[in-house]
This record gives C-alpha cells, sequence and structure tokens, in this order.
C-alpha cells in the first residue's frame, strides 16, 4: 500500500515544483517589463515639457520689452528744416522730458513711472549739455523752456493724479520719444555737419531706449 503511493507523492512534488517556477517565471517577466517602462533614475522626464517653457518664456520676455522701438524718418517729425532749427527742437524736447518728469516725481508717481522720470530727467540733463557744446560752437542760442504744444497741455496734466496720471505721463512719454527719434533721424540724412551727425549718432540710441520703455509702460495699461 505504502510503496503504491510514493510513485502518486513524487509526481505531485514535480507538480507543485513546476508550477512554482512557472509563477516566478511570470513574475519575473513581468518586473522585466515593468522596469522597460520606467524612466531610469536621473532621467529628466520633464524635457519636452521644459522646451515648451523656454519658448513660452521666450515669447514672454519679447512682450515685456515693449517691442521693436525705432525711429521712423517718414513719420511724424519736429521742425528741422536746417541745422539751427533742428538744433531748437531738440532742445524744446530735452525739456519737454525733463519738466514733465520733474512734474512727475512731485506728484509721487511710482514703479516705471518713476523709473522712467528719473531717467528722462538724467539722460535729458545729459544730452542738454552735450548739444548746448555744439550749439555754442556755432552761435546758436537753445530755448530753455518746453515748446508751446508742452506748456498748453501743462495745467491739464496738473489736474491728474495717481495712476491717472501715471498712465497719461506714459502715453505722452512714447508720443514724444517717438517724434523725438524720427526728428533725429530724419536730420541725420540731411545734416552735413559732422558735430552733428556725431551728437545724433550718440543720441538717438538713447532716445530709442526711452521709447521702449515708454511703450512698455504704455502696454501694461498702468
Amino acid at each position: 500500500m505504502v510503496r503504491s503511493l510514493l510513485p502518486l507523492l513524487a509526481t505531485g512534488l514535480l507538480t507543485l515544483a513546476a508550477c512554482g517556477d512557472a509563477n516566478k517565471s511570470t513574475t519575473e517577466s513581468n518586473t522585466d517589463s515593468n522596469m522597460a517602462n520606467t524612466p531610469a533614475a536621473g532621467t529628466d522626464t520633464t524635457a519636452g515639457a521644459g522646451s515648451a517653457m523656454g519658448d513660452s518664456s521666450a515669447m514672454s520676455g519679447d512682450a515685456m520689452s515693449g517691442g521693436a522701438a525705432k525711429a521712423d524718418p517718414n513719420g511724424p517729425t519736429g521742425p528741422h528744416k536746417d541745422d539751427k532749427e533742428f538744433m531748437m527742437t531738440a532742445a524744446h524736447s530735452d525739456q519737454n522730458e525733463i519738466q514733465q518728469s520733474k512734474m512727475a516725481l512731485a506728484k509721487g508717481v511710482t514703479g516705471m513711472a518713476k523709473e522712467m522720470a528719473n531717467k528722462m530727467i538724467a539722460d535729458h540733463t545729459k544730452s542738454t549739455n552735450d548739444l548746448k557744446a555744439i550749439a555754442a560752437k556755432k552761435g546758436v542760442t537753445l530755448p530753455t523752456d518746453m515748446d508751446a504744444e508742452h506748456k498748453a497741455m501743462a495745467p491739464a496734466m496738473e489736474k491728474l493724479s495717481g495712476k491717472e496720471f501715471e498712465a497719461k505721463y506714459m502715453a505722452q512719454m512714447q508720443t514724444d520719444h517717438q517724434k523725438t527719434a524720427n526728428t533725429m533721424a530724419a536730420h541725420e540724412k540731411m545734416t552735413q555737419d559732422a558735430d552733428l551727425k556725431a551728437f545724433i549718432g550718440k543720441t538717438l540710441p538713447v532716445v530709442e531706449q526711452h521709447l521702449g520703455m515708454a511703450k512698455q509702460g504704455s502696454d501694461m495699461k498702468m
């Protein structure tokens, strides 16, 4: 009886062993498959997303720069039929920006408007001094006040305050600097005066920078 059971017991043990090996093989196969689908440690899984974010950041930077801010010699200009008239116009332009910016600071502007006002006073004071040296060599007396147009708008500006004033100030800076840049670019093409050509060559990029700042401030809808 015992001898007849031994073959059956042996067969059962062999069957169990075979099942165990099969289960182990299946488990190892599943593990290998899962590892193949899992990124290796240290792999950057956000590469694609990072690329897209990089493009978005670049576009945002372009938007924040205020876009192109260039002179248009064919656009609206101030009077500049000859070198003397150009110098008078340039001197008025300096005073327009300086005095409007002093008004802005007196009204307590903040943020970009304050940054703009401080830069206008510093940069246009410098260009005034540069232009004075040229005018003195040529016997031209420069104006020391705003032009008639800006004098006329000053009372309305004085009545404004807060964000309303800041918005108006930045919009006016954009208008003024576009016209000044246009005037310089147009006169550079027609003048034969080496001193004025050098003055425009040095000053126009600064005016275009101011124009870019003003455009950025206006686009932000302060």
